[in-house]
């Protein structure tokens, strides 16, 4: 039987991590380091992330229905739908029922060729 390294990177029930606020998401941030960052996060029905720019990442969902655009194209989500979205491109995301998903991002490569 395989073991992590570390036990803090396993998680048996990854939707149990999330948090919900009462004015939108509260990423919980299972791995946060410069490069690479993994979140999981909660959206109450109604509430939305914007759409925004941002750099690479997947997206998984792991409970609810709503809808996520990737610029300008909208997906309707529920359990086991991914979406990867490539580095710069705008998304949004919108609950309709209590939503849960699992993200992981890599670093800004403009950002990081800024610095």
């Amino acid at each position: 039987m395989n073991q992590l390294a570390s036990p803090d990177l396993f998680f048996a029930d990854t939707a149990a991590q999330a948090v919900f606020g009462e004015t939108g998401p509260q990423p919980r941030f299972l791995l946060d380091s410069n490069a690479f960052k993994v979140l999981v996060a909660g959206l109450q029905p109604g509430q939305m992330i914007p759409v925004h720019p941002e750099s690479a990442a997947v997206y998984h969902f792991l409970s609810g229905t709503g809808t996520m655009t990737v610029d300008g194209v909208t997906h309707v989500v529920q359990p086991g739908a991914t979406i990867i979205t490539l580095n710069g491109a705008s998304r949004g995301m919108k609950a309709e029922s209590q939503l849960i998903f699992l993200a992981a991002k890599s670093e800004n490569v403009a950002q990081a060729e800024e610095e």
